[in-house]
């Protein structure tokens, strides 16, 4: 009698275990069904005509020694055109021991060494040899490996951001610009929308010119970045990556995105650290015939201050 009560039980159980396990596998795959629409959904309002020509390029990337995820990120009004140089140069860094995300922005006028072609601007690196060139440029004068690279076309982070966040992302900005931007933004913390966050981060028409341009970016991606956490997290990635697709070239897969963009959020460390280089006192300004004005590093200096900042 007892043994059959046992067996009874036991029965239950298992029907109890198998309903669970049914209950968990559908929730995953209606939420992995959710996170395919949402990506699909943004994807297709994105990809127009005004989406970035998909070249592809070579890149010999690797992880660090550390084992971080290094990544170059291009920003560029070009969208694939040939022999363009990027407005912007910086370094994403992901670490997965600890979800800790970095980035770094390499002033475009450095001069630097570019293998084949001698002392220019870091930026005509590009121009000369695409962005496996950039990564060897950026290996030879500061010992950085690089594993992905994604290029951004301008106008469509424009698309992107309006798609991804139709209310805005807040931005305080800190006084009033409108020359050589499309825009006009008057002092004050406000929402801003795809054309006006393009505008404020390309604005570089005061006393501190390429500096505060620069200073800005990476005000907007951490703006970005808090919009995510504080509005939808995790759930919003499949959206932000479909949005952005068609108007960034890249070698990183979508999965890897949505993956390493997830880790991050759940990890808790969604506070971004960042460094510029050159760092202060770590350059003079300096004019060079058939370069124009340039920012002449003391490279011992700021491959200290970038190794310091990556190999934490």
């Amino acid at each position: 009698m007892r043994s059959a009560r046992h067996q009874k039980k036991k029965r239950r159980l298992k029907k109890r275990a198998i309903f669970i396990l049914f209950s968990l596998f559908t929730v995953c795959i209606a939420g992995a069904a959710y996170f395919y629409s949402q990506y699909k959904d943004a994807f297709s309002k994105s990809n127009d005509d005004t989406a970035i020509a998909q070249t592809e390029y070579d890149f010999d990337g690797k992880k660090d020694k550390y084992g971080n995820t290094n990544i170059l990120l291009l920003g560029s009004d070009s969208r694939g055109e040939e022999h363009a140089r990027t407005d912007t140069i910086m370094i994403a860094q992901y670490n997965s021991k600890n979800s800790k995300p970095k980035m770094v922005s390499i002033m475009r006028d450095s001069y630097v060494e570019i293998p084949g072609h001698g002392m220019n601007k870091i930026n005509a690196a590009f121009a000369y040899g695409g962005p496996e060139l950039l990564r060897q440029t950026l290996k030879e004068n500061f010992d950085i490996d690089l594993q992905y690279y994604a290029i951004l076309d301008f106008q469509g982070f424009v698309k992107m951001v309006d798609i991804a966040f139709p209310e805005g992302i807040e931005i305080d900005v800190e006084k009033r610009m409108s020359k050589k931007i499309g825009v006009t933004l008057e002092p004050g913390r406000q929402m801003l929308d795809g054309k006006e966050l393009l505008g404020y981060v390309r604005f570089r028409q005061d006393a501190i010119g390429d500096f505060g341009r620069v200073d800005r970016q990476q005000q907007a991606i951490k703006a970005i970045s808090d919009q995510i956490v504080s509005v939808d997290g995790i759930t919003k990635l499949p959206k932000i990556v479909g949005a952005v697709s068609p108007f960034v070239n890249t070698n990183i897969g979508v999965t890897d995105t949505i993956g390493i963009g997830k880790d991050i959020l759940s990890g808790g460390s969604t506070n971004i650290e960042s460094l510029r280089i050159p760092v202060d006192n770590g350059y003079e300004n300096r004019r060079v015939d058939g370069v124009g004005a340039v920012l002449d590093l003391d490279l011992d200096k700021n491959k200290t201050a970038l190794h310091e900042f990556l190999d934490q």
